[in-house]
């Protein structure tokens, strides 16, 4: 059996694991019985943990919020994988975020038992981050805003940054969509009365506090994902291309950016490719640079292009010196 103060260390990390415990399972996971998790729960709360409980039958013990932020009790893999998520965060796309990682970081670093800290030392060491080309990040206080308005199914006002400039909108957000570059909100649009894609960096401003509750709508499709994928790819561009890969999905889908556009299976052995663009040269090229056979299925007018793109190469291939 655990010693008390142990004891009451594991209880604190199991009630940190997941929403609610039955007696009964904390009592089997501690090895003690009902009647010391009942004094246990009494001594952490005297510790000034927010524990709630249920009587009856279907009742238990969950972790409540608190006036103050509770250590976390972290295994070893939960330990390195918080340490490698906030380096990265450090370099991501959510704007003013970095400095508050790197923070973090220090912190957790300064308790990491040696062996851990051996394992984020080396992923620190062997890798860099490759800049690309410049995308406007998110502020952290307006992505966790937009995030509760999701979560409590509450109305908000925004200024919003279009292809036509700024205007209001009223939105009734589902759920928020990103990619490794940039951050999506789905939600109904009040005053269009359909479902819109917004780019959270072009949201300006959040009007005002969240507003009125609404009655979450039927989304337009069970995979929010899908849908912001297939709104952000083909939606915006003159054109609309799909391409038959005579290839399986599993090869191709590791050459292909999720914001470039989107993969289905067609069977074992073909996948179709939809995305759109504003250049049919710039599209022609991106498809034969995946290195796999394939056939144009829409727009016509590629294949003209690829025609002449293949002519193009063919004459670079015939100018160019050989080397010996």
């Amino acid at each position: 059996m655990l010693e008390t103060s142990a004891r009451l260390l594991r209880l604190l990390s199991l009630l940190q694991s997941r929403a609610d415990w039955s007696g009964a399972e904390l009592a089997d996971r501690l090895g003690v019985g009902l009647r010391t998790v009942r004094r246990d729960v009494g001594r952490l709360r005297e510790l000034g943990y927010p524990v709630d409980a249920t009587p009856g039958v279907a009742g238990g013990y969950r972790l409540g919020v608190g006036a103050a932020l509770p250590p976390l009790l972290l295994d070893d893999e939960e330990a390195v994988a918080v340490a490698l998520s906030l380096r990265t965060a450090a370099t991501g796309s959510v704007a003013g975020l970095e400095e508050a990682a790197l923070r973090a970081l220090a912190k957790l670093r300064q308790v990491l038992p040696s062996r851990l800290r051996h394992r984020v030392s080396a992923f620190e060491a062997a890798t860099v981050p490759l800049a690309g080309a410049a995308v406007p990040g998110v502020g952290a206080d307006l992505l966790t805003a937009v995030a509760a308005a999701c979560r409590d199914h509450r109305r908000l006002r925004l200024r919003y940054r279009g292809r036509d400039g700024a205007s209001e909108r009223e939105v009734e957000p589902h759920r928020l969509v990103h990619t490794p570059r940039r951050w999506y909100l789905l939600a109904w649009d009040v005053g269009r009365r359909d479902w819109r894609t917004f780019r959270m960096d072009r949201v300006e401003e959040l009007l005002g506090l969240p507003g009125a509750r609404f009655t979450p709508r039927t989304p337009p499709e069970d995979d929010a994902a899908a849908y912001v994928s297939r709104g952000i790819t083909t939606a915006p561009y003159r054109h609309r291309a799909r391409i038959l890969f005579h290839a399986p999905l599993a090869a191709v889908a590791p050459r292909t950016s999720p914001g470039a556009g989107r993969l289905e299976p067609v069977d074992g052995e073909r996948c179709l490719f939809t995305a759109g663009a504003d250049s049919l040269d710039e599209l022609a090229a991106y498809v034969a640079a995946k290195g796999f056979d394939f056939e144009v299925l829409d727009p016509p007018e590629l294949a003209a292009t690829l025609r002449a793109l293949a002519a193009r190469l063919h004459r670079a291939a015939d100018h160019s010196t050989e080397q010996p």
